[in-house]
């Protein structure tokens, strides 16, 4: 009778290590953070209005979007308590951003202007003196080239979050944060040849698309209209429901690219290429998808190498074209081209996470990516 108390303590002990395990993956990959805010609060019970709960998180956004955009990492590191390895971990990730962010900059010859979020909450639910919120960010970034800084131009990455905050005597601390990272794949830039990049992109002019044949607009415009949370509250941060959303299931990039290229560009659906109930694995897998485009001679591939080596022939791609991405040698996104900056340079639109008109390289800036830059035959 004596040894089932101990293994009850053992089974204990053993359930608890897992669950610390398991909280450690979850850190990892969802980067919960336990932020410290100046907000004072004194209540032991919390009682938020739906107005009141958006002032607060909109606040976070806003000085959060500050601090990147200044590249200031100490005022971003009182957002975090550093003390805790959540807390450490989560600001170490977003300083890696910033840095990121600062040498994409640097590369391409630009400056950041703004950083401005618009917050959409979800679901706002009190527990104790816990508040669990999900919402929608729809984050605008402005930027101008040096040598044109009075050209400013726009894009939009949408992310999804999942948040509590706790409030203690004197102020609110966010101590879980999931959320779709649009940076997730760019943290290892290689900066050798930033100086030559930068002075052959600052080189160039704007680029005119007014002859564009009409599907190519069309798929544009689909593009645009469901770019999801990367979109403007006026078009409803809205994906097809027509369609299925694969977030959740291995991703929707190449559900949505294949959309832009039926629903609005006008290719027809094959045996192949195919969406019913579901979608076929040409029509959802990225790597199928540009091995049926490419083989089926719907499209042909101009250029295939990393950065540098498809830098110049990026500028070749007209609204309407995709480019894949390849990462450990194997295509694992989809973005289809919306139209081009004020020096010219390729804009994109996709899926997880949601861009509107977004460089198409952002994001995907690691040494290791390979980009397949591909014409359509509309």
């Amino acid at each position: 009778m004596g040894q089932f108390p101990l293994l009850n303590r053992r089974i204990v002990w053993l359930f608890f290590l897992f669950s610390l395990i398991l909280l450690g993956f979850c850190a990892t990959r969802y980067l919960p953070l336990r932020v410290l805010l100046p907000i004072p609060c004194t209540a032991t019970e919390i009682e938020l209005s739906q107005n009141e709960a958006f002032q607060l998180f909109n606040g976070i956004f806003r000085f959060r979007n500050n601090a990147i955009c200044r590249y200031e990492l100490a005022a971003l590191a009182t957002l975090y308590d550093r003390s805790t390895l959540y807390g450490s971990w989560a600001y170490e990730h977003q300083a890696k951003k910033v840095k990121y962010l600062r040498q994409w900059c640097n590369k391409q010859g630009v400056r950041l202007i703004t950083i401005e979020s618009l917050i959409r909450l979800n679901k706002v639910t009190p527990r104790g003196n816990i508040l669990r919120v999900t919402l929608l960010a729809s984050t605008e970034y402005k930027y101008s080239y040096y040598n044109e800084p009075d050209r400013i131009n726009l894009m939009r990455l949408g992310s999804y979050h999942s948040l509590d905050l706790i409030r203690t005597d004197e102020t609110w601390k966010i101590v879980r944060e999931w959320y779709t990272d649009p940076f997730a794949d760019s943290l290892r830039m290689d900066e050798a040849q930033v100086g030559v990049n930068q002075a052959y992109i600052l080189q160039q002019k704007p680029r005119d698309f007014t002859n564009l044949h009409p599907r190519r607009l069309a798929a544009v415009a689909y593009a645009d209209e469901f770019c999801g949370a990367a979109n403007d509250a006026e078009k409803g941060f809205k994906y097809n429901t027509a369609y299925k959303n694969y977030n959740y299931s291995g991703g929707d990039c190449t559900n949505f690219a294949s959309q832009i290229l039926h629903e609005g560009g006008g290719l027809p659906k094959t045996a192949l290429w195919n969406y019913g109930k579901d979608g076929s694995p040409s029509w959802v897998n990225a790597r199928a998808f540009n091995n049926y485009m490419l083989n089926s001679g719907r499209a042909t591939r101009l250029c295939y190498g990393a950065y540098d080596q498809v830098l110049k022939a990026s500028y070749q791609l007209l609204p309407g074209d995709y480019i894949a991405y390849e990462k450990k040698g194997k295509v694992s996104h989809i973005s289809v081209v919306t139209g081009a900056d004020s020096k010219g340079y390729t804009l994109v639109n996709s899926h997880n996470a949601d861009r509107y008109r977004v460089p198409w390289d952002l994001g995907w800036s690691d040494r290791g990516i390979k980009f397949h830059l591909v014409r359509v035959h509309y």
